[in-house]
């Protein structure tokens, strides 16, 4: 997993609107633990959906990349952010809510750093905590795959990004984001800053098995709401702490 040093500038102009993961998020915590005092958000990024959690709830946020908490510390200044690995974190504290959205769980790419996580996500949780977790599919993967190269234009350069997919003999999809961003310098000049970033989706059956040691599965839906599968865009879901 790439530590986002030279994408962290772009990130929130390339990226998806973060308002609709917010939201589900708030209500979420509203229909399962809507007395969450404490939350804490895995690959929280550039604070895009802390700054728009609106529970309440004191907010910490852990990710292993130094310049995109620096932008993250601009956007949300109350919230505790801390730089760590989300599949092998350790604050030695609990909380009401563990929160690992806009599909940051697939950037581990390999099922052991997928088991370590949910362990420290228990680990982490009080007493019948609540852990909102969402995920690309391995269909949605196929699909990124099959697209051609998206091309962003925004103010101050231009974003390339192709996206390649494979299928593993146990159903695992692999893709690696090839991203160019082009950022205009004086004059006619570009500087090109790139990354290379792994995503890995496990089939939704296999989900459910990694998260039933440890969770009680409280909602698996798609982006409408229906029960997802392994077609679906993404898979949402509301799980609550096992003791």
């Amino acid at each position: 997993m790439v530590a986002y040093e030279r994408f962290a500038a772009f990130y929130d102009v390339v990226m998806d609107d973060p308002a609709p993961r917010a939201s589900r998020v708030n209500s979420t915590i509203a229909r399962y633990r809507p007395e969450a005092a404490s939350i804490l958000e895995l690959g929280c990024g550039t604070g895009s959906i802390l700054a728009r959690l609106d529970t309440g709830a004191a907010l910490t946020g852990l990710d292993r990349s130094p310049a995109m908490l620096a932008i993250a510390a601009a956007k949300v200044p109350g919230a505790h952010l801390v730089e760590g690995d989300m599949a092998s974190f350790d604050l030695g504290r609990r909380f009401d809510v563990v929160a690992c959205v806009f599909d940051s769980v697939n950037h581990l790419c390999d099922v052991a750093s997928w088991v370590s996580m949910f362990a420290n996500v228990h680990d982490h949780l009080t007493d019948g905590g609540l852990f909102v977790l969402d995920v690309n599919t391995v269909g949605e993967l196929r699909r990124l795959g099959e697209e051609p190269p998206w091309v962003y234009d925004f103010e101050g350069g231009t974003a390339i990004i192709d996206v390649s997919f494979a299928l593993d003999p146990e159903g695992l999809g692999a893709t690696d984001w090839d991203i160019r961003i082009f950022e205009q310098t004086a004059g006619t000049g570009y500087q090109l800053h790139h990354e290379c970033i792994g995503e890995l989706a496990l089939p939704l059956e296999r989900v459910r098995a990694l998260l039933a040691e440890g969770f009680e599965l409280l909602e698996e839906v798609d982006e409408d709401g229906l029960p997802a599968t392994d077609a679906s865009v993404k898979a949402y879901y509301a799980l609550r702490r096992r003791d």
